[in-house]
């Protein structure tokens, strides 16, 4: 029996993209160097509030028709479109809600890569008739992602000889790592990137020029401005409401973002990250710093 299991993203959705313009037109609107993707290469970026605040995270990858296709979180998928739009201005380009037409799914398991048939990197790609697959282009750990026609899916889960798991053991990795999933873990229009491990995880290019929020995200990283981060964090105690305080000797120094179980993620201030005398209410709190997280000193 393969050890490699499938588990399909209910809350995700895909926009398909297509014309000449795309790769200029969101080259100057994400965070990410959009001419990175390729059949080969796919990436995770960002659409930001002019001040430099999260609004959107997504993956980016190229489809088997030439298009891009982008993967993102369902419920907010049409403000996403409605955003995107109003920056595409005059630019030859189409971009469309598909709906059911496909369904994302998470791939995670042993030897991943080499039984996906794809290289083991991040981002790594291979597009076929009705699927596209990509390694997670945050984290190894993370597995693969995949974009299946959904009246293809149960033929895909046959031939790449998946079984199937859960959200829940999905998100008990993810929140291992401390890898956040958009606006489950973040606060829209007033997460800040760096504070959250955008920038280790690879959705950010520092390289590629102006895109909208550009100009305060560098401004955050070359002054050195975080004094806070997102981090995995175990709860011992009764299970807090997301959004409470989380203190040290009575002072706050962190929020409570999402509770997964006794584990969750959490903000908080740098210097409170190493002590073992955390609380969330009557709750003990616990940081797991994972190791791709930089912390400058």
């Amino acid at each position: 029996m393969s050890e490699l299991r499938v588990i399909p993203l209910q809350h995700r959705t895909v926009i398909k993209l297509e014309g000449e313009d795309l790769i200029p037109f969101l080259q100057g609107v994400v965070t990410q160097d959009v001419t990175k993707v390729t059949s080969e290469n796919s990436v995770w970026s960002a659409l930001l509030t002019a001040q430099g605040k999260f609004l959107h995270e997504f993956f980016i990858t190229l489809n088997s028709q030439g298009g891009l296709f982008i993967d993102c979180e369902k419920d907010r998928a049409p403000d996403l479109l409605r955003r995107l739009k109003l920056y595409k201005m005059r630019s030859k380009a189409s971009l469309d809600l598909t709906g059911d037409e496909y369904t994302v799914v998470a791939i995670i398991g042993k030897n991943l890569a080499q039984a996906l048939h794809l290289e083991d990197k991040k981002g790594a790609s291979r597009n076929s008739q009705n699927s596209t697959i990509y390694m997670d282009p945050r984290h190894l750990k993370l597995g693969a992602r995949a974009i299946v026609l959904t009246d293809h899916l149960s033929t895909f889960i046959k031939e790449q000889d998946l079984q199937n798991a859960t959200l829940e053991e999905y998100d008990n990795l993810r929140i291992s790592l401390g890898i956040p999933d958009g606006s489950r873990d973040l606060e829209v229009e007033k997460s800040i990137l760096l504070e959250n491990g955008f920038n280790e995880l690879g959705a950010i290019d520092w390289d590629k020029g102006c895109y909208i929020g550009q100009e305060l995200t560098a401004r955050t990283k070359y002054r050195a401005l975080i004094k806070k981060r997102l981090v995995p964090v175990t709860l011992t105690g009764p299970t807090p409401e997301i959004g409470t305080d989380i203190t040290l000797n009575g002072k706050n120094v962190g929020i409570l973002r999402s509770v997964y179980g006794q584990a969750g993620l959490a903000t908080l201030r740098i210097d409170a990250i190493g002590s073992d005398q955390l609380l969330c209410q009557d709750t003990n709190v616990t940081p797991d710093m994972p190791d791709w997280i930089e912390i400058a000193s």
